[in-house]
């Protein structure tokens, strides 16, 4: 498929006086039109940097240091992102418009002082060039399809009169409001109950099929990424360690990462030799004190004395990449 979207070797660092954190630290990435790709990983592996790096939204003290992200118009003509300046006016004709993002927690993102129809009104507006009456009609339309009941008396109420469940339903609608092109969706179902995720990824995946949009779907939770995704990518302290389609990473997990991912994904039953759940030992590493060589070493039940030295992503065929001394020393 053509991509939509194309990362390469992303750089977003933030300069404290602590020293530097590589929150982003060389990533590659590419959206095909009309997909949906998995962003995967533990918190603090640099999964949020990544979509708001793509939208322009890092504020001092972090900022892009090199990498190139390239949006392919389906109309023809590339626009590349990291040449803009992330305050002017054709970023600000992006974002929303061409690519929009859900954020983690609806309560905090959205205005409380504003009720949800002038919100998503207001994004119509600055994008459509629509007047105030219009622009009002299309907000309680989209409320309606994104399953909203009464969408003329809901657009009329503030945040706080709706559910969890349907505060993510108005950032849906205010995220789609402009039909973009790629849909970024950072932890979409955080803080949900299961049969309200349910009903959300539901409504994403029919939204999809209805406007034809490619989905950046970025999250901790692999049953979510095996109901929602066909691409995967797995990223570790800044770093992608496997991608490949959601049936080989499913499938045949590579990376000891990835594996252990998986392995920790509670099944019904199932049990380790103590009776305890699964887990991964350690945690992510701060920013400010990476292991030298491979990021997952201190954690890796596989690691060797090869490991202290770093391994390159590299090319398994048909579409898989692992970054990992087990697949050999790379390119």
């Amino acid at each position: 498929m053509a991509p939509l979207l194309t990362i390469r070797d992303l750089q977003t660092h933030f300069l404290l006086n602590e020293g530097v954190v590589c929150a982003v630290d060389g990533v590659d990435l590419q959206i095909p039109v009309g997909s949906t790709v998995g962003l995967v990983g533990e918190s603090g592996c640099g999964k949020s940097v990544t979509a708001l790096s793509i939208l322009r939204l890092i504020r001092s003290p972090g900022r892009i240091v090199s990498g190139r992200i390239v949006l392919h118009r389906p109309g023809g003509g590339d626009l590349v992102l990291t040449d803009l300046d992330d305050r002017g006016a054709e970023i600000r004709r992006v974002r929303g418009n061409e690519i929009a993002l859900i954020f983690q927690e609806p309560m905090t993102s959205l205005n409380p002082v504003y009720t949800i129809g002038d919100q998503i009104a207001e994004a119509v507006r600055l994008h459509q060039q629509v007047g105030r009456k219009e622009a009002w009609r299309r907000a309680e339309r989209m409320l309606a399809k994104v399953g909203i009941p009464d969408p003329a008396q809901r657009a009329r109420e503030y945040p706080y009169q709706l559910s969890g469940g349907m505060r993510q339903r108005a950032m849906i609608a205010m995220a789609l409001c402009c039909a973009p092109s790629l849909l970024i969706a950072d932890e979409p179902t955080t803080a949900l109950d299961v049969t309200i995720q349910a009903q959300v990824l539901e409504l994403m995946r029919d939204l999809q099929r209805q406007m034809g949009m490619a989905i950046l779907l970025i999250t901790h939770d692999l049953g979510v990424i095996a109901d929602m995704a066909e691409e995967v990518v797995v990223m570790y302290a800044g770093r992608v360690v496997e991608s490949g389609s959601a049936e080989a990473i499913f499938g045949e997990p590579l990376h000891p990462y990835t594996r252990g991912l998986l392995a920790s994904i509670p099944v019904l039953g199932r049990r380790s030799a103590d009776g305890k759940l699964t887990s991964i030992a350690g945690s992510v590493p701060h920013g400010l004190a990476l292991p030298t060589g491979c990021r997952f070493r201190p954690r890796c039940p596989q690691r060797m004395s090869l490991c202290t030295k770093m391994p390159e992503l590299t090319d398994r065929g048909e579409g898989r990449c692992v970054r990992c001394w087990l697949y050999g020393e790379g390119e």
